[in-house]
């Protein structure tokens, strides 16, 4: 069987080639989401010659189906709280206020285990590319692009390795431009069309940042 990404940095370098618009600009940032959207990310702001940083973001996953996702959080205060979700599954109020509270604590631990003291990249005015792994429900994507709006980039870019076909037009319904090497009709989850698709650990995405700014 055959795959169109070996791993996560080969879907990095594929990806840079199909932004190689935006090399060598002055006003392009990275933004990658953590953790499996770093490694891709890394590739792209090297090939593009851009600074790199995070924006994390919590999947609020069913009580019963963690991978399934029925909204998502982001650092500094974003929500994005998927709706049909919610009602097919008849999520109450309750259980959807304790998903959001107990992933805030691991979003505040995370910020300060990957970012530590360092300032977060300023985006405001720029042209911000914004990096995952891929999208399979796209709650992530959705809460984070909520959460940019509010720091006033001047343009953003979704770039992604793999995606639904349908997602393109949601995003660019957005005024988001959207970069996509492979846009799938049947998505069957994200690992799929990696063929090595290890998880990234929290060690791994703080060592990359820490040497980024060394």
């Amino acid at each position: 069987m055959s795959f169109p990404f070996m791993d996560r940095t080969d879907a990095g370098i594929k990806l840079a080639h199909a932004l190689h618009a935006f090399a060598g600009r002055s006003d392009v940032v990275v933004l990658a989401l953590p953790r499996g959207g770093v490694p891709v990310a890394v590739e792209v702001a090297r090939m593009l010659n851009a600074p790199l940083d995070v924006l994390i973001v919590r999947k609020l996953g069913l009580p019963d189906d963690p991978e399934l996702a029925m909204g998502a959080i982001a650092s500094g205060g974003g929500t994005f709280i998927n709706e049909p979700v919610v009602r097919a599954f008849r999520i109450s109020p309750e259980v959807l206020s304790d998903a959001v509270a107990k992933q805030r604590v691991e979003l505040q631990r995370r910020e300060s285990l990957y970012r530590g003291s360092r300032e977060a990249v300023s985006i405001e005015g720029k042209t911000v590319i914004l990096i995952d792994d891929g999208i399979a429900t796209g709650s992530s994507i959705r809460v984070a692009l909520s959460m940019l709006q509010s720091r006033h980039p001047a343009h953003v870019v979704v770039a992604v390795p793999v995606a639904p076909e349908h997602f393109r037009y949601e995003i660019e319904a957005m005024g988001v431009e959207f970069v996509c090497r492979i846009e799938a009709a049947n998505m069957m989850g994200v690992g799929g069309f990696y063929q090595h698709f290890d998880q990234v650990s929290d060690d791994e995405v703080a060592h990359t940042l820490a040497n980024l700014t060394d």
